[in-house]
């Protein structure tokens, strides 16, 4: 029988993350703490599912259009004016998908060609080096640094652009980082992009999760709307993430054709969660804010914990990830969330689950209650002392 599978499939690494989050299920074990998932611990704010429960009883489980119900794109168009003073037209620049990662998928399918290069910094989400290889594109890998706080620069975005260079994925605020970037990197940014001719792919689904300036989107800089894929969604700031809904903005004529993909392997997003989420637009951004001032009190402690300890931890000012460095102790970071597992039960992702460049690094989310981290950190602490010892390092 000949090879039924595709060699360029096979050719792709499974999810790092995964791995952890599979051996604490085998383990089966309530003591286990686990600091892995990026997922809000909290519920679903009632109002929004209020109105999902409505739209059932309501007999409303028809398809949508392909692009989403016009009043959840007219809410998103709104929404962008009001929170990020950018302009979408509803109609041919906003359309509704399944999460944010069906919008990367769509996206890159929609715009390269093969051997097209995409620069891709890292650390990030692990989704965009596959997907653009499923794409028939070439990733470039660009190593974003500690030292700048893990921002991209101008300077290394040139050094990364070939004649080839077609997209540049922009994954900020950052997973696993939380990482942001300022006013003036985004215009330097923008700058290179529009010298090079070079398209942006921006995931902003951590755009409200943000705890310094305010999030601004490089869509909104001068010149770099119509070289924009804008995307973004309902699992993080919401705490919607099983409804399974985002969103992506672009120029009509790279949406018609994101749509069309969308159209014949997905048909629309769930009709149920399309509801909701004109909901969540409409009268959630006090439920963001609370969560967002819940997530910062838990940022800071976490900061202040590990320094505590001796880690290097620098500060992040987005999402809900710190991202503490554990070179000192000699340990891969594969060896050191294997080991604090096996001997702490505290389930952490190795840096190296969001690219090589994450070496040496944790990711810890703090998308949990204070206790719970409370109670993490403390066993963190008593085996990161532990391993000074054993290496001789106090």
């Amino acid at each position: 029988m000949r090879n039924p599978l595709a060699e360029r499939t096979v050719s792709i690494r499974p999810s790092g993350i995964r791995k952890f989050f599979d051996i604490v299920a085998e383990m089966n074990d309530p003591d286990v703490i686990s600091l892995g998932v990026g997922e809000p611990d909290f519920d679903t704010p009632w109002h929004i599912r209020e109105e999902g429960i409505y739209s059932l009883e309501r007999g409303r489980t028809f398809y949508t259009s392909n692009a989403g119900l016009k009043d959840l794109r007219n809410e998103i168009s709104n929404y962008l004016k009001r929170r990020c003073q950018m302009t979408y037209d509803p109609e041919t620049e906003i359309m509704v998908t399944v999460g944010g990662s069906e919008a990367i998928d769509i996206g890159l399918r929609a715009v390269l060609n093969p051997g097209d290069e995409v620069i891709i910094p890292q650390p990030s989400y692990v989704s965009y080096e596959p997907c653009t290889i499923l794409a028939d594109g070439v990733p470039v890998i660009l190593n974003l640094k500690e030292e700048n706080e893990f921002r991209l620069t101008k300077e290394e975005l040139l050094a990364a652009v070939t004649p080839k260079t077609k997209v540049l994925i922009l994954p900020f605020p950052n997973n696993p980082t939380g990482a942001v970037l300022r006013k003036e990197d985004l215009e330097d940014i923008a700058k290179v992009c529009m010298e090079k001719d070079i398209l942006v792919m921006t995931d902003e689904i951590y755009s409200e999760l943000t705890y310094g300036e305010k999030h601004m989107s490089i869509a909104s800089v001068p010149g770099m709307k119509e070289r924009t894929i804008l995307i973004n969604g309902f699992s993080k700031a919401y705490a919607m993430t099983g409804w399974r809904l985002g969103y992506a903005c672009a120029p009509h004529t790279i949406l018609e054709q994101m749509i069309k993909i969308h159209q014949f392997a997905i048909m629309c997003a769930p009709t149920t969660s399309q509801y909701a989420a004109v909901t969540a637009l409409k009268n959630g951004d006090r439920d963001v804010e609370e969560m967002r001032e819940s997530y910062n009190q838990r940022r800071r402690f976490l900061v202040h914990t590990f320094r505590k300890m001796g880690l290097k931890c620098f500060e992040p000012f987005g999402a809900f990830y710190v991202f503490p460095s554990i070179k000192e102790l000699g340990m891969t970071s594969d060896e050191f969330a294997t080991e604090l597992l096996k001997e702490e039960k505290v389930a952490v992702v190795p840096g190296t689950a969001f690219g090589d460049c994450g070496e040496g690094f944790l990711r810890i989310s703090y998308a949990y209650s204070l206790e719970e981290l409370k109670q993490a950190t403390d066993r963190i602490a008593r085996f990161v002392e532990k391993i000074r010892k054993e290496k001789g390092l106090i």
